[in-house]
C-alpha cells in the first residue's frame, strides 16, 4: 500500500509541475467542457477533461497490472 501512494503521490507532483510549468497544456479548456458565465452566476463542468484523465489513469492501471 505504501508503494501505491508514492507513486500516486509522484505522478500528482509530475502532473502539477507540467501544469505550473507548461501553461499552454489545455487541460481544463478542452472542446467538450461546458461552460456558462452569466452577470451573478458561472458554472464550469470538465466534462470532456475528466473523460481524458479517466482513460489516462485505466491505461496507468492496465499497465501496472501487466508489469506486476
Amino acid at each position: 500500500m505504501g508503494k501505491i501512494l508514492i507513486l500516486i503521490g509522484l505522478a500528482l507532483v509530475v502532473i502539477g509541475a507540467i501544469m505550473e510549468f507548461a501553461p499552454n497544456v489545455p487541460l481544463g479548456r478542452l472542446p467538450g467542457d461546458i461552460r456558462i458565465e452569466r452577470e451573478n452566476f458561472s458554472f464550469y463542468l470538465p466534462i470532456t477533461t475528466c473523460i481524458l484523465i479517466s482513460l489516462l489513469l485505466m491505461l496507468f492501471g492496465y499497465l501496472w497490472n501487466k508489469i506486476r
